[in-house]
C-alpha cells in the first residue's frame, strides 16, 4: 500500500514527513466546534484515494453519538477551558470543501 514511498528520496521522504505531522497538528489544535466536522482534507493527503462514501447515522443516533463523544471530552479532559460560543460565531466556523 505504501510502496510509492520506496521511489522518494531521504529529502522527499522528510519533506512527506513534516506534510503529514503539520495536518497532524492543525487537526490536534481544532477547537470548539471544529472537533465535530468531517475532515477529507486530511485523509487526502494520503496516496490512494477512496471513493468510499462516510455512512452517516440518522438524526436522532447521529446526536447521541455527538452527546457520548462531549461526554468523553468531559471524562478525558476535566480541566479543558469551556465556551459560550454558539456555533458560526467567532472563529469556529465549518472547513470549507476542498
Amino acid at each position: 500500500m505504501d510502496s510509492d514511498l520506496d521511489a522518494l528520496s531521504r529529502d522527499e521522504l522528510i519533506a512527506e514527513l513534516i506534510k503529514l505531522r503539520n495536518a497532524v497538528r492543525a487537526h490536534r489544535d481544532s477547537t470548539e466546534h471544529e472537533l465535530c466536522w468531517h475532515h477529507p482534507a486530511l485523509w487526502n493527503l494520503l496516496p490512494e484515494q477512496s471513493l468510499v462514501s462516510p455512512v452517516v447515522p440518522e438524526w436522532p443516533v447521529f446526536l447521541r453519538g455527538c452527546i457520548r463523544y462531549r461526554e468523553s471530552l468531559n471524562a478525558q479532559l476535566p480541566g479543558a477551558p469551556r465556551s459560550h460560543e454558539e456555533f458560526g460565531e467567532g472563529s469556529a466556523n465549518p472547513p470549507k470543501p476542498g
